[in-house]
This record gives C-alpha cells, structure tokens and sequence, in this order.
C-alpha cells in the first residue's frame, strides 16, 4: 500500500484545485476554535473578571469577581447560539447554496464579536457571545457539506479533517493571544483576543467570493450547466470531458433514486435508513462532546489553578500545541485506517487516560501527582485529536444522501452543540466548590472516562467504513449492509445511471437490491439482443 496517500490510477483530472479549495474553507475553523478558546482565557484574567463583576467577592484571594452561574453562563450562551445556528443552517444551505451561507454567516458572526468588543459589562458581553455563536454554529454545519461535496472520494477524509485541524489552530491562536494579553490592566486584555476574530473572518469571506458552488448543490436545484462547470473546475477539466458528464449523470441519478424513495421533510429524514443514518451522526457528535475535550479547553486553565498548578495559562498553551500537532496524524490515519479502526483507537486511548487522571486526582495531592495529571491531560488530548476530533466531522459528512444532506447536518451538528452547551453549563456546578456545587474536581473524569468507554462500543455496533467510497455508494452501502461490523471490505457494485433506467419500470423502487438485479438481467438481455442480431446477420 505505501506509505504516502496516493491518488487511485481511475481518478481522473487533478484533484489538486478541490484539495485547495477544500482545505481553505476549513479554515472557518479557525473562528469556531478560536472563539471557544478565548473564553477559557478571558474567565481567568483578573482586570476582566473585577471590571464584569457585579459585587461578588472570590473568597481565596478577596477580589471583584464572578460567580460560578455567571460564568456559566457567559461561557454555555455560545454554545446555545450555536446550537440554533446550527438548526438555521439547512435552510440558508439548501436557499441560497454552501458558498454563499457561509458568507452570510460570516457577517452574523461579526455582529456578535462587535458587541462582545463593546461590553463593558456581561449583559451585551453575554449578547455578543450568543450572536457570535449563531455565526460559528450556522459555519460548523454549512462547512463539512461544502467540504464533502466537492472533495475527492479518496482523500475526502484527510479534506474535511483538515476542519477540525482549523480548529484546535483556532484555540491554539486563541492561548497565544491570551497569554499575551492576560496582565493587561486596561480593556485590551479582553478586547484585543475578541476583536482579533475579525482578521479570520475576512479571510473567509474574500475567499468564499471566487470559490465555485458544489456540483451536488447545483444537481440538487437542476442546474446541470452550471453543475457541469463547477466540476471540470474541481477536476481541472473541460467541461465536455467524458468522466465529468459520467461522474455528474451518476450524482444526478443516485438524487433522482433517492427522491423516488420520498421526500426529504423532517418527517422523513427520521425514517427507514436516513433515521438510522441520522441516529448515528448525532450519536458520533453527541459522544464526542461527551468524552470530555471542552472540559479542558472551556475550564482547563480555571482547573489547572484549582489543582495547585503554577502557569495555568503556560499548561493551557501547551496543552493546545498538543492538540494541533495530534490532529496530522489522525488526517493521516482517516485513510490509511479507516473511519472504525482509528475511532476505536481513539475510544480506548482516551477512556484509560481519563480513569488514570480521575485516579491520580482523587488519591494524591502533591507536585508528582499534578506533573502526572498534566501528562495524561496531555496525552488524552493526543487521542482525542488524532481520532474522534477529526472523524466524527468526517463521518457525519459522508453520511446522507444529497436530497437530506443539508437538514440531516445541521441537526448533527446541532447535537453536537447542544451537549457542548450543556457541559459548558454543568461543568462549574459539576466541578467548583461553595454551595449547591458538587465540588468534584479530578473525579469528574471518572465521568468523561465512563463515556469514553461507551463511545468504544458504538464505534463497533454503529459506524459503517465508508473509506474510499462516494457519497453516492455510501447510500448504496446502508441500502446492502444491515450491520456496521458487516461494512469492512464492503464493495460496490450498483451503477444508479443503469438503477435509473429500471426503477422507472418497477413498481418496488425500494429495494436497491433488485433494482440492480433488475439492471443486469436488462443489460445482459441487451448484450443477447445484440449479440443475436450481429449472428443474423452474419449467416446472412
């Protein structure tokens, strides 16, 4: 196999312009990670928390601060932003088309860093968050659809990883700026790391003004000339070339099969195989969140300090350089792998550090036992990163055929921060001391750790490998496979140009099985036909 990722000897045209382009639209992540990791930053800044205090006093040293609702509150409002964002982003995707969402919600995430830079106070700080968080969340879903459209089926996984790579750039962007900025006695110690969003949302804007729409979009709104062009683009070909007329006839037909099936309502996408498709993405993104990886970067340098650790804001740097680095491998991986092996490698990687980091925490207090609990922060972070941060990005994009893609999501993506709000809301309650307060400090990780576990299982009994497959045979996979475990060296073999041609005839249209069966026996029919006819004539 080698060890480089090389382009199939059946791929035709360069795939050079689809992995730039891909790539660069990943970079939307660098607004969602670098948003969620300036809050960890700004909640540990002294001139910040005395100026946003509103009378509360912190007990330890007798200084202005904030309290444990207000804090969870600042820091979970993003996440509830996003969470309807994400909800909104079908609607705006499948309106007016990936590329030009993504624009538009660009702008509504400049709205709320305008207001967040203005605040002097938490009730418009808390406003900004929440309008900046609509913007990332509308981003987060409309970027994997644009990214999975139009990349290359063999290294669409290493193209739409490369969102979650943006990402932990974004958070790691985001320590820096806040290291910098922490001792500042004026304003500029949080209006510097906020207003700083601006420059990564330009950037996407003039980028997404001359990228092309994807083809699938433009199948899906029967816009075949302008689909035709928008491919040879990708493909670097001419737009009469035999494989991009192939390739568009085979998405145009796999859309019409899926639409003979039914309509893609919110009543439908929740039936027969696009539910169980649904149920799974929500699932991933619900389990990611679950194993814990915002704990550290929402609380992570709040908790350092807790812990008795000097340099919380250097750890917390360091812990995002970590983060950064992992992620190559898992791009790497994703292909080399597959989406199932390397998931499991994540889960059990993850699960062990975080019953060692709960062990050590609870048991022992001293500078040996903090120098281990930073370790094994360090190195669950590294499974994290290299596995389930990049991969269930990955997995929810290939995931659903084309007349649900946009809907099915952003309610994935919806999921996603819908348990990424509520850990941001509990962890203050779950983990800091004082009244109503569970106080479980490094015992939270037992919690994170038991999910881990859980993520290992699902990872077996629900994830499909869909390496090396188009988005069309990933529908042909869940029409054939009825087990997860079954889909290891699945191969396809349906041609939905030729399922097309019989469906029409057939008044079973559901089963793809013998639609195909169907196909055959009417090509071979043909061949016979022909055949028959060439004998004639030559006795003749």
């Amino acid at each position: 196999m080698g060890f480089a990722l090389k382009k199939p000897a059946d791929a035709v045209g360069s795939a050079t312009p689809a992995i730039l382009i891909g790539l660069f639209v990943a970079f939307g992540g660098v607004l969602f990670g670098y948003d969620t990791g300036t809050i960890s930053g700004i909640l540990a800044m002294k001139k910040w928390r005395e100026m946003f205090s509103t009378g509360y006093t912190n007990p330890k040293d007798h200084l202005p601060d904030i309290t444990a609702s207000q804090s969870s509150m600042i820091v979970s409002l993003l996440s509830a932003g996003t969470f309807f964002g994400a909800l909104f982003a079908a609607y705006i995707a499948d309106k007016f088309g990936r590329r030009l969402a993504m624009i538009m919600n660009t702008f509504v995430f400049c709205f709320g860093v305008i207001l967040q830079v203005a605040a002097t106070s938490i009730p418009l700080f808390v406003a900004g968050r929440f309008f900046a968080g609509l913007g990332v969340g509308l981003l987060s879903a409309t970027i994997p659809l644009y990214q999975s459209e139009t990349a290359p089926k063999w290294i669409r996984g290493v193209i739409v990883g490369a969102y979650q790579l943006a990402i932990t750039l974004g958070l790691l962007l985001a320590a820096i700026v806040n290291n910098a900025t922490k001792d500042r006695t004026d304003t500029g110690c949080y209006r510097i790391p906020v207003a700083v969003q601006f420059a990564w949302a330009i950037i996407l804007v003039v980028g997404m003004i001359i990228l092309p729409e994807t083809p699938r979009f433009l199948i899906k709104k029967d816009r075949y000339e302008d689909a035709t062009k928008a491919l040879a683009r990708l493909r670097r070909l001419d737009v009469n070339d035999p494989s991009i007329i192939e390739e568009l006839a085979e998405v145009q037909a796999n859309h019409e099969y899926e639409l003979s099936l039914g309509k893609a309502s919110y009543l439908e996408i929740v039936r027969g195989s696009i539910g169980k498709r649904l149920a799974t993405g929500c699932g991933i993104q619900a389990l990611q969140q679950l194993a814990g990886v915002n704990f550290i970067f929402y609380y992570g340098t709040t908790f350092f300090q807790n812990s008795g650790i000097q340099n919380s804001f250097i750890i917390t740097l360091i812990t995002n350089i970590i983060n950064v680095i992992s992620t190559f491998p898992g791009l790497y991986m994703v292909e080399k792998w597959g989406r199932r092996p390397l998931l499991m490698f994540g889960a059990v990687g993850m699960c062990v550090c975080q019953l060692i980091v709960a062990i050590v925490g609870t048991a022992t207090s001293s500078d040996v036992s903090n120098k281990v609990l930073i370790a094994f922060v360090c190195i669950y972070i590294f499974f994290f990163a290299s596995s389930w941060g990049p991969v269930a990005w990955v997995v929810t994009g290939e995931l659903f055929p084309l007349k649900a893609r946009a809907k099915c999501l952003s309610i994935t993506t919806a999921t996603n921060w819908l348990l990424n709000w509520a850990i941001a809301y509990a962890t203050p309650y779950m983990v800091n001391e004082g009244p109503g307060n569970a106080n479980l400090q490094s015992k939270v990780f037992f919690i994170w750790g038991g999910f881990c576990c859980i993520c290992a299982v699902f990872v077996y009994t629900c994830i499909y490998e869909t390496k090396g497959l188009s988005l069309e045979q990933v529908d042909e996979l869940y029409a054939k496979v009825p087990r997860a475990w079954q889909s290891v060296g699945w191969v396809p073999s349906v041609h939905f140009t030729d399922v097309r041609d019989v469906a029409g005839d057939s008044k079973d249209a559901a089963n793809l099985a013998d639609l195909e069966t169907s196909a055959n026996e009417k090509r071979d029919g043909e061949h016979a036909t022909h055949y028959e006819g060439v004998t004639a004539k030559a006795d003749v």
